[in-house]
């Protein structure tokens, strides 16, 4: 498998995710703030609009982080780092893996771009509303479904980790606690020192 990344981005998750899962697999750097760079049909044809992170796995090229889990996940973890198909933990599993790019990112960015937060008018509802329901769902539960570490771990955790390095965490029953048991974890250890660029 190829990764294509880039330092202090999204591509963590990626490189925490490949970790977890315990597959082989090779970075390409993408110099995404370089607007003169000349990207690889390869990388392109994973990447339309020239993001990472983005993975090639033999016929399989595809970008964005939670899809990246998802994948990785369900080919290579199957029962472990993701619910089977047939678990009825598989709803939740999917819900807070898109958790982070449907609910935390927007309301972050909304909360720190200053806009006018409205909860009818965003489905994602707004910050408080982010915040309250990620904690909820970590109450009584050392991972987001339960005992056992999955994908949805993965996204949720940079998510916590990257709040809390930007001060946007706020005081929590869970989400702090969360966070450090995250930040424990080899393969998280691993994609940081990998990813700090």
């Amino acid at each position: 498998m190829k990764l294509f990344w880039a330092p202090q981005t999204r591509s963590q998750r990626a490189i925490w995710m490949l970790e977890e899962a315990g597959i082989e697999y090779e970075l390409e750097l993408i110099d995404i703030r370089n607007p003169e760079r000349q990207d690889s049909d390869e990388f392109l044809a994973a990447s339309p609009m020239g993001k990472v992170p983005a993975i090639v796995d033999g016929d399989v090229g595809m970008s964005e982080s939670a899809a990246i889990c998802i994948y990785v996940a369900d080919r290579y973890c199957a029962g472990t780092l993701a619910p089977a198909y047939d678990d009825p933990l598989r709803g939740q599993f999917l819900y807070w893996t898109m958790y982070t790019p449907a609910v935390v990112e927007p309301a972050m960015s909304e909360k720190f771009n200053k806009v006018e937060a409205n909860r009818v008018r965003s489905g994602w509802g707004d910050f408080d509303l982010m915040i309250e329901t990620f904690d909820d769902g970590l109450e009584g539960k050392e991972w987001i479904l339960g005992d056992e570490f999955s994908a949805a771990d993965v996204m949720l955790g940079s998510s916590a980790v990257f709040m809390r390095m930007f001060e946007m965490l706020p005081d929590t029953r869970n989400i702090g606690a969360y966070a450090d048991r995250c930040m424990a974890r080899p393969a998280h250890q691993k994609a940081s020192e990998l990813s700090s660029g």
